[in-house]
């Protein structure tokens, strides 16, 4: 009988500490989801990955803006990003606070 309450209580102790280390896990990775999604991205050097932590860019409008600033150089202002295909003066304004041209 001691020995199943022995077993028991380790069985229940791993299971606590496995718990345990998944919510910390858990939280950590929300910091680092929080932290991309509020870093700066300089449209003129950003790779897609980079450009698809802005709001509203997906994988084709990270891509146009790439092709964009290969084919005309790098943007001047960020009212040129409106050349771009697909994305237009509301996607701008989401973007505007968390875009640097440099």
């Amino acid at each position: 009988m001691k020995k199943l309450f022995s077993c028991l209580a380790i069985v229940l102790s791993l299971l606590f500490s496995f718990t345990w280390m998944s919510v910390a896990n858990a939280a950590k990775a929300q910091v680092v989801t929080a932290q991309a999604v509020t870093a700066m991205v300089n449209v003129n050097s950003a790779s897609a990955k980079e450009l698809q932590t802005l709001p509203g860019i997906g994988r084709v409008t990270a891509q146009r803006i790439i092709d964009y600033r290969t084919g005309n150089g790098p943007f001047a202002t960020s009212e040129e990003l409106l050349k771009v295909k697909g994305l237009g003066q509301s996607t701008l304004q989401k973007i505007s606070n968390r875009i640097v041209i440099q």
